[in-house]
């Protein structure tokens, strides 16, 4: 007989397997990431079907296989149905269901990776789909919240506090319009460009703000403190005043941070692309 196993999982991606199965990657508590069997899932009248749709959280029972483990039974904890009702929502919830992949391990419990990810998606699930500024810019915090608290459960968050060359902590100077910071991808972090020599050791050219390596990046003070907002547990109110373009910034820096040191790039932020791209002139005219 074959030997089970019951397991809590939220469903991160689904591959077509043969002709009516389904390859499952699921993120579990108990033992990381698994890739089992769905069977007969894509037959009319499977019991299991709508049990493997993405973010769909499962208490699982499994039977253990030679190669590839298959789902017995399955009964539905969440579903996260919101996120499939807005684009938006969408592209946010892959984009962080493909970096929790990246990050969880197999054979190894994963509970605080679980939780965090089902939180941030629960977030954004009940952000409350508009089309002024104010959401779309609520839409991209909660993505970039998302991506750093994922990031620092696994230790490798950039530091936004502190200066990453002399340590020394770093406040924005909101009275002074042309103060920055400096960001290196390199070096993990924010840096004080008031450090000349810091920064001569990242950019060659302090005249190229973009430098051509994309590994150094200026950031203003408002930029900043929307960094510093993120290891916080919850974001702060987001007032009237706040940027939906610094926000887009946040997020690529973030983006560009977790490609470099996790050496892959993260397929499904081309959807949040697409996404913002059909909502620019939407962005663009809407008020607050």
């Amino acid at each position: 007989m074959a030997k089970l196993y019951k397991a809590t999982g939220i469903n991160l991606k689904a591959i077509p397997l043969g002709e009516s199965d389904r390859l499952l990657t699921i993120l579990t508590p108990e033992y990381g990431l698994i890739r089992v069997v769905a069977p007969g899932v894509r037959k009319q009248k499977s019991r299991l079907g709508g049990r493997t749709e993405l973010f769909v959280v499962n208490q699982l029972l499994i039977s253990k296989g030679r190669s590839l483990d298959r789902i017995n039974q399955a009964e539905t904890i969440a579903s996260h149905t919101g996120l499939s009702q807005n684009l938006g929502k969408l592209a946010a919830g892959q984009y962080l269901a493909e970096l929790a992949q990246n990050l969880g391990l197999k054979g190894h419990p994963q509970t605080e990776l679980f939780y965090l990810l089902n939180e941030h998606l629960e977030r954004i699930e009940q952000l409350q789909s508009k089309t002024d500024r104010l959401w779309y810019t609520q839409l991209i915090a909660y993505l970039a919240h998302g991506i750093y608290h994922l990031l620092a459960i696994e230790g490798i968050a950039p530091q936004v506090q502190m200066c990453c060359a002399t340590g020394h902590e770093l406040q924005p100077n909101f009275h002074d319009s042309d103060w920055q910071v400096g960001f290196s991808i390199h070096a993990g972090g924010v840096i004080s460009v008031a450090h000349t020599s810091v920064v001569q050791s990242y950019c060659q050219d302090l005249s190229d703000l973009n430098f051509r390596t994309k590994i150094y990046t200026l950031l203003n003070a408002n930029q900043l403190s929307l960094l510093q907002q993120l290891p916080e547990p919850k974001l702060q109110a987001l007032v009237k005043l706040t940027s939906y373009q610094d926000w887009v910034k946040i997020e690529q820096l973030l983006r560009k941070y977790t490609q470099y040191h996790l050496g892959y790039s993260i397929r499904c932020a081309e959807f949040i692309d697409t996404y913002l791209k059909s909502i620019s002139p939407l962005v663009k005219n809407a008020t607050i």
